[in-house]
């Protein structure tokens, strides 16, 4: 009797456990399907219901690869719906991956924007939009104004009128942005994206515990109803594979502090904490390395010898020229 009442709470434990977890990680109000992309993703022909693609997009049976791991590719899907929702929640699993280990990029970003199906120099979108995007940059040039390692997770709001800076990437107009590794997994690596009551949160689940890890938490942002959901990639010198799996749009209820009778739809995108672009200023030289300054010491060294030696071979030519002189 007494094993029996252990084992049952063992498992009452363990239920109550993993559904918290689970809970936590997935329990979402009412999914979109006009806004989602989940598999099978073949509609009829080469269509996808409620997408379209641009560039160097390919649909396969198992992802929606916006990029190749090849140099100068760029490609984007978009939403075909607009959404209507006030509050709403955009998940998304995404594989980023190819050959380089050391070097990579440039990265992808996931939008809420006011133009689809725009291209440009942003992650293969447009710059100078009207909108929200989440950038995720797996590409350092080494030339911002920061202290954070890449791939780097990163929010900007934008009403058209700023520029995203890829030579600072983009620090000089992010709102707020965490360090995440999600370059090369096995197993799947998700983001999730929410907008509640003027509030934007974005959390990973990169390590496959089925569990949101918040990256980063900003109030006081105003975004329309009406907007377009995408996701858009790009390569330069260096490549990866970026890969969009599944897109999930879920509505969340307005709380009982919200307007439900608010018209949204002429709102002009901001962000109470967003910081003006900063004007650009030219880079230090960075320090050399202990390698670096030790070589460049020998370099100076073996100069300042070869100097030396040449001097006094000069100086005793020129004695034994004026000894000759005398005799």
């Amino acid at each position: 009797m007494y094993y029996e009442k252990l084992l049952f709470m063992k498992f009452l434990f363990i239920s109550v456990f993993y559904t918290s977890v689970f809970a936590e990680w997935n329990t979402r109000d009412y999914i979109m399907r006009q806004h989602s992309l989940t598999k099978p993703y073949q509609g009829s022909g080469m269509s996808v219901p409620h997408w379209d693609f641009l560039g160097s997009t390919i649909v396969t049976s198992n992802y929606v690869r916006l990029t190749p791991d090849m140099q100068s590719k760029s490609g984007a899907i978009w939403n075909t719906s607009p959404c209507q929702t006030r509050n709403w929640e955009l998940q998304v699993q995404f594989k980023v991956h190819g050959r380089g280990k050391d070097l990579f990029g440039d990265g992808f970003a996931l939008w809420y924007v006011r133009d689809r199906m725009q291209t440009g120099p942003v992650f293969g979108s447009k710059d100078y939009f009207h909108g929200l995007a989440i950038v995720l940059d797996t590409y350092s040039n080494h030339n911002g104004a920061h202290n954070h390692q890449h791939p780097y997770i990163s929010a900007m709001i934008n009403n058209g009128s700023l520029h995203y800076d890829h030579d600072r990437d983009g620090t000089h107009t992010q709102l707020a942005g965490c360090e995440a590794k999600f370059r090369n997994f096995n197993h799947d690596t998700h983001i999730s994206i929410t907008y509640r009551d003027d509030t934007l949160i974005v959390s990973t689940d990169l390590e496959g515990k089925n569990a949101w890890k918040e990256c980063f938490k900003v109030e006081n942002i105003l975004l329309p109803t009406g907007y377009y959901f995408g996701a858009s990639a790009t390569t330069g010198d260096l490549s990866d594979n970026h890969d969009i799996i599944s897109i999930k749009m879920y509505e969340l209820d307005l709380l009982e502090s919200q307007n439900k009778d608010e018209d949204r739809s002429k709102i002009i995108p901001s962000a109470a904490s967003f910081e003006a672009p900063r004007e650009r200023v030219d880079d230090t030289k960075p320090a050399m390395s202990g390698v670096k300054s030790f070589l460049y010491m020998m370099f100076v060294a073996i100069v300042i010898m070869v100097v030396l030696v040449l001097g006094i071979m000069w100086y005793q030519k020129r004695q034994e020229q004026s000894r000759k002189r005398l005799y």
